[in-house]
């Protein structure tokens, strides 16, 4: 049986997730917690297999929680069911060690599976959160990219066609001696040391 407590304030949508778990053969709902506070508590007086978590709650909200009762039981898992999808709350729940993050409007199907998967070492999102968490990361990629002048983005371009540094001088028009100035400046701000390194480093933060 998988022992789950189930954190939520509000007493009819707690009431709803209780029956749709316990309707479950392999599921059993160990405890109810009506706030943060009240999760942190339970969980470590129950030792659920897992915590429900919503996340606006009073007291502590659920991300807070989260972080409490991870610090204070690692091994602890938790899946996050809520109506809020902002960036704001799903990165806060995942830093906090959410192992999932799911809506409350999810079928109730998919409630279940993500709660065995959590339980079996798995991370559970619901699609639009993983859609928000993938834009988030291309995002940061971007912002992260260092800055390359112009003419450094010509070198290395044609660096990625396979022309060596005398074919680039003659392309650009410009001393080989500037060629490797380039270079050296596309290397440093890359944090690479080759040609093939800087080539395929600026390909990944999409700057090629």
């Amino acid at each position: 049986m998988i022992r789950v407590l189930v954190a939520d304030d509000h007493p009819i949508v707690r009431a709803g997730i209780v029956g749709l778990l316990s309707a479950a053969v392999d599921i059993d709902v160990v405890g109810e917690a009506v706030d943060g506070l009240d999760a942190v508590r339970l969980a470590d007086e129950l030792e659920p297999d897992l915590v429900l978590m919503d996340l606006r709650m009073p007291e502590l909200d659920g991300a807070e929680a989260t972080a409490r009762i991870i610090t204070a039981r690692p091994t602890a898992k938790v899946l996050v069911l809520t109506t809020y999808e902002t960036d704001e709350h799903i990165l806060g729940a995942i830093e906090a060690g959410a192992s999932g993050y799911l809506l409350k409007a999810a079928p109730e199907a998919e409630i279940l599976a993500g709660v065995r998967s959590v339980v079996a070492g798995e991370t559970v999102l619901a699609p639009s959160i993983a859609a928000k968490l993938v834009s988030r990361v291309r995002q940061d990629a971007t912002s992260a990219a260092p800055a390359l002048s112009p003419r450094e983005l010509e070198v290395l371009r044609l660096v990625a066609d396979g022309r060596s540094n005398p074919e680039i001088a003659r392309a650009l028009f410009i001393g080989e001696a500037t060629v490797k100035t380039h270079l050296l400046h596309a290397f440093e701000k890359l944090e690479v040391n080759d040609r093939t390194r800087a080539v395929t480093r600026a390909m990944e933060l999409g700057l090629l």
